[in-house]
């Protein structure tokens, strides 16, 4: 098998990368990957130096808008796995055009260029949030999209046009929405590693409103383990929810990151909260349960605890994107 995969050098991306190159999917053992990455301020080369070496492993670093470059790469392929995309939501609001661009125009590229290269399957890695939010009960693959900031208004509109390349030209699509992941080698503007890397440092962080928004988290080895789930075996034209079962508001998820590091609550500063923050979000994740056979692994407990002590013991990885990014 030949991979592509796009974003493959930042934090979900890299992820999958790794553990396909080293054996960790036993049905793709032996595949060949083209990673293609902008590497911009969250894209990182360091993200894939266990498998640098590895023959299997092509690194091209470019924009999936550029359709000259998609459409030299594309061919020979059997599959591609699109993670590329903005995802920061604070960054969304501050403003739009680039998510657009790279989560709408780039996914029309990458579709276009696939359909013409024959490519046999096209997974698109979405989120929750193009949902908007849900005060109660979670939300089915079949719920409609109601996005309430301008990421997922983006995200909304590439997974609206790779369905509509299954239904229009046949092409092989799945889409796959996930909760909100974490890990090692998550860029620091993210809310885990900010808190966790803040509170390293001794520093404080930032608490939006009252801290009762809701959030599933799911840790990043079983989303990709979802993703290869829906890649190998998911039905052509299907979205599948994954998700973490790890419901816990933001206030709580602050008591743990406390615990975690050693400090206390005189570390939070309440600041006002962000434009349009939805309020809850939660996948069910029934569909690919009973077709594919997902189920989370790695509980919280366990996943933050292994998180907390990666950022402890790899500053030499955060510390300039943090300086660099003045976060």
């Amino acid at each position: 098998m030949r991979i592509l995969v796009t974003g493959g050098a930042g934090f979900i991306g890299s992820q999958y990368v790794r553990t396909l190159l080293t054996g960790g999917y036993p049905g793709y053992a032996g595949s060949r990957v083209t990673v293609l990455d902008k590497l911009t301020y969250s894209g990182n080369r360091a993200n894939l130096d266990p498998v640098a070496a590895d023959p299997a492993l092509t690194f091209v670093e470019g924009d999936i808008c550029d359709a000259a470059l998609v459409d030299e790469l594309m061919p020979g392929h059997d599959a591609v796995v699109h993670f590329a995309a903005e995802t920061h939501v604070d960054r969304s609001i501050r403003g739009a055009s680039e998510f657009v661009t790279t989560n709408v125009l780039g996914t029309q590229t990458l579709l276009d260029a696939a359909l013409r290269a024959g490519v046999g399957r096209f997974l698109h890695v979405s989120t929750d949030e193009v949902y908007g939010s849900i005060a109660e009960g979670s939300w089915t693959e079949d719920w409609p999209l109601a996005p309430n900031s301008p990421y997922a208004a983006a995200k909304a509109g590439s997974d609206l046009l790779a369905l509509a390349y299954h239904r229009t030209h046949k092409l092989d699509v799945v889409v796959t929405r996930c909760s909100n992941n974490y890990g090692p080698y998550q860029f620091p503007e993210k809310v885990i590693p900010l808190f966790v890397t803040n509170l390293l440092d001794g520093g404080t962080v930032p608490l939006y409103g009252d801290g009762g928004n809701i959030r599933d988290w799911l840790h990043v080895a079983d989303h990709c383990v979802g993703i290869q789930l829906a890649l190998e075996k998911g039905r052509s034209g299907e979205v599948y929810h994954i998700g973490g079962g790890a419901e816990l508001t933001n206030r709580e998820l602050t008591e743990e990151l406390l615990r975690a590091t050693g400090r206390d609550w005189s570390a939070v500063r309440m600041v006002e909260d962000r434009k349009g923050h939805d309020r809850r979000y939660s996948l069910s994740i029934d569909k690919i349960s009973d077709e594919l056979g997902y189920a989370p692994a790695v509980g919280f407990a366990e996943g933050i605890a292994a998180t907390v002590a990666w950022y402890r013991d790899n500053r030499s990885w955060w510390e300039p994107l943090k300086a660099k990014a003045a976060l």
